[in-house]
């Protein structure tokens, strides 16, 4: 498989929850935890944060958390992420998000095992199960898959559509974790937006529709991606609930 570098985009410019990833959950910043979380992954031969944010660096280098300063002016994590490739060299590069504090060993391993398994995967990522009530909100992005488990689509309206009402129709979540081959990543960074896209706001349809494959692998351990302040209070409940403490340096 080569050498994995995990990377965790951060950026305080956030619009729906202003400076989230110094937001604090049982007393340490967001982007803490999920260095931290994400860390236990044993695929990963690094990890790090970029950020376009000197807060952030500071909170970085106050928890010994490797970092690299990045453009402010990236639309998306996955064009921070080709800069971060551009800079540190590796066979697979693995996105995980910096809201989403409840990412575990098991979402990075469960990305990184097709690459075992298909030299052809290109990109991955995760899947869960969701109710329909959940699958109703915007917030939550969909994703529906052919048979071999790659994605025919990206969504926040509640794909695939119920016509006849049966009630039975299992929709997934999207969860934000990728990991991608170094060849997709530079790909992807010679694409110009494409209209799905724009259309969805959801940046992986630029690779669906320059026919580029998503392996969409599923995992039954949901998470939180924190875009609110319903989010951040719903993440401190889960670990409050679980009773888990922030992993060890």
């Amino acid at each position: 498989m080569g050498k994995v570098i995990g990377v965790i985009p951060a950026r305080l410019a956030s619009s729906r929850l202003a400076r989230k990833a110094l937001r604090l959950i049982g007393g340490y910043p967001m982007i803490v935890w999920v260095y931290r979380r994400a860390r236990q992954a044993r695929s990963l031969d690094q990890l790090l944060v970029a950020t376009d944010a000197e807060e952030v660096a500071a909170c970085c280098q106050n928890f010994q958390i490797p970092f690299l300063m990045t453009s402010a002016s990236h639309g998306s994590g996955t064009d921070r992420l080709v800069e971060v490739a551009g800079r540190e060299t590796a066979d697979i590069y693995v996105n995980v998000q910096g809201d989403e504090p409840m990412v575990g060993e098991k979402h990075i391993e469960l990305l990184l095992e097709p690459f075992r398994q298909d030299s052809a995967a290109a990109v991955t990522t995760l899947k869960v199960a969701i109710s329909a009530e959940e699958a109703g909100s915007p917030n939550n992005v969909k994703v529906v898959t052919d048979v071999n488990g790659h994605a025919l689509y990206f969504s926040r309206w509640p794909v695939p559509y119920d016509r006849d009402g049966s009630g039975q129709t299992q929709r997934f979540k999207h969860l934000g974790f990728y990991a991608y081959r170094r060849a997709a990543l530079e790909a992807f960074s010679r694409l110009r937006p494409s209209p799905l896209e724009m259309a969805e706001r959801l940046e992986q349809l630029r690779f669906l529709e320059n026919g580029i494959p998503i392996t969409v692998a599923e995992t039954r351990d949901n998470t939180i991606g924190v875009d609110t302040e319903e989010d951040l209070r719903k993440v401190e409940e889960f670990f409050r609930h679980a009773d888990e403490s922030l992993p060890k340096t």
